[in-house]
């Protein structure tokens, strides 16, 4: 009984609760263009493993827009990956001169043109450079918790003294994933959260 009644006494907090991972400017590159920046035959080195077999490498590249406006030590992140692109917040998007488009990771069909340059060569990206769409990454057991599947949208509240609620976060399903939203700096500072503070999915759809 006394349990019971401090159960019931007990705060409830509706909703399902994520901790937020702030994702920071960033480089995805294909071998092809590691070789290219770095020297042949080059490798990326591992800083920091990040969930789903990514990892933050030690290598960094600067990045250029179209008006030669650069960003230097943008981090490159590995694996090799299948496409290059970059990502950047909408801040930096006006730093550099660029149209950058709100976008998926891998989405990058007719996103902002890029030129990225390392210590061996550059390339250019005739299209590439996004602002990456707002997302929360579940393992099934942790989406099966929250009722929600994979490349559904929620919105999400920060239980904070700026109290924002954010539309349009994708959900992202996969055995490899650690529960986490990432959201990119812009967000993270306008909202007033910090890396590893929690926001509470609200409701499905947008």
């Amino acid at each position: 009984m006394v349990l019971e009644a401090m159960e019931k006494e007990r705060p409830q907090k509706p909703g399902f609760e994520v901790p937020v991972g702030i994702s920071a400017r960033h480089v995805h590159l294909t071998q092809e263009h590691i070789e290219t920046l770095f020297g042949s035959g080059y490798q990326l080195t591992k800083k920091k493993e990040l969930m789903g077999g990514q990892f933050a490498s030690n290598e960094t590249v600067t990045v250029i827009g179209l008006k030669l406006r650069a960003i230097e030590n943008v981090r490159v992140l590995g694996p090799a990956r299948k496409a290059s692109q970059v990502e950047i917040s909408a801040t930096d998007a006006v730093r550099l001169g660029v149209k950058a488009p709100v976008r998926e990771s891998g989405d990058t069909k007719d996103s902002a043109p890029i030129a990225v340059v390392g210590p061996k060569g550059a390339i250019y990206l005739k299209e590439g450079c996004i602002v990456a769409m707002r997302h929360i990454h579940m393992s099934p057991k942790d989406a099966e918790a929250a009722g929600v599947r994979d490349k559904e949208e929620v919105s999400v509240q920060a239980d904070n003294e700026r109290g924002t609620i954010l539309r349009h976060v994708k959900i992202r399903v996969d055995e490899s994933f650690t529960l986490e939203m990432h959201m990119d700096t812009d967000e993270a500072n306008a909202c007033g959260i910090r890396q590893g503070q929690t926001v509470t999915i609200l409701q499905k759809g947008r």
